[in-house]
């Protein structure tokens, strides 16, 4: 847990839930702050890739964005020989990757919002082939870390600069309407969630400041609905070679169509996050959850 990217604060506190968790299932557990890049006062992961931590039965992964979420970490894990939650190096860069997996969905008739990777200087693009209002987000960041809902032209160079920073930047179309998620637990797709934001869209201040969003859990909608969100679920989840769990999110407009807007591999995991909401939905309490994941990745060993 920890770890240098933005979502840090986040991933502590999803490590401190896991941990209480399975010590609440009788387990033990060590919740380790680690950091790739030295920036933070936290355990380099070099020292925890050589220590006894090595023979723990299962690395429960709870790194949120950045190296630990998009295939670095996996790719190491893989080369120790480390049993770990969560998806692979392959499947992980290619959900941290939302172009990338953007046309993965859209290869297996999945919906997704019209969208282009743009440079500098590439505003009239926007305008001319996605339209306002429009999201503009960086290509590889989770927890809507740079994103912005730009409605006017003016707003355009000024979004691009800000998931700029953040390396390459995607614009899509901005899909009117209701924020729905569906989690998956192993080939299991969970209750829908509707989140109702305070913002317009359930950016970062919504989904770690308590007040500033509510949640239906399961989502009201027409089972013919709730049971084609699911599908798209878990052929999203599936097409990028997912496993364990994950949580994939998407937009529904005004006219009931759905759109996938991308597949979060390691999402949070307090006991008030969104997977364990859908969890406790479906008749399942958190430790068993927490427990359920890490038996996925023990009996890989």
């Amino acid at each position: 847990m920890g770890g240098d990217s933005p979502e840090r604060e986040v991933s502590l506190a999803s490590g401190a839930a896991v941990a209480e968790a399975f010590r609440e299932g009788g387990y033990e557990a060590s919740p380790v702050d680690v950091t790739f890049t030295g920036r933070f006062p936290a355990r380099p992961i070099w020292d925890v890739l050589n220590s006894e931590l090595l023979e723990a039965d299962v690395w429960f992964l709870c790194l949120h964005g950045g190296f630990g979420e998009n295939g670095g970490l996996q790719a190491l894990l893989e080369e120790k020989g480390v049993p770990y939650t969560g998806s692979g190096p392959l499947a992980s860069m290619l959900a941290m990757d939302k172009w990338m997996s953007k046309k993965l969905f859209m290869s297996e008739g999945i919906p997704v919002p019209d969208g282009m990777l743009v440079g500098p200087g590439e505003d009239g693009r926007i305008l001319e082939e996605i339209g306002l209002p429009c999201v503009v987000k960086p290509r590889s960041q989770g927890s809507t870390v740079g994103l912005s809902v730009v409605r006017c032209e003016g707003e355009i160079k000024k979004g691009m600069e800000f998931a700029g920073a953040y390396g390459d930047v995607l614009a899509e179309r901005f899909i009117t309407g209701r924020d729905l998620t569906v989690a998956i637990l192993g080939e299991e797709a969970l209750p829908a969630v509707e989140v109702h934001p305070k913002h317009e869209v359930y950016d970062y201040t919504c989904k770690y400041t308590p007040g500033m969003s509510e949640y239906t859990v399961p989502a009201e909608l027409p089972e013919e609905t709730a049971d084609a969100l699911k599908e798209h679920a878990l052929k999203a989840f599936k097409v990028l070679g997912c496993r364990d769990f994950g949580r994939v999110d998407f937009r529904m407009d005004t006219e009931g169509g759905t759109y996938c807007l991308e597949v979060n591999t390691l999402p949070g995991m307090t006991s008030t996050s969104l997977v364990p909401k859908a969890a406790r939905a479906a008749g399942i309490s958190f430790p068993e959850l927490v427990e359920r994941i890490a038996r996925m990745a023990v009996e890989r060993r």
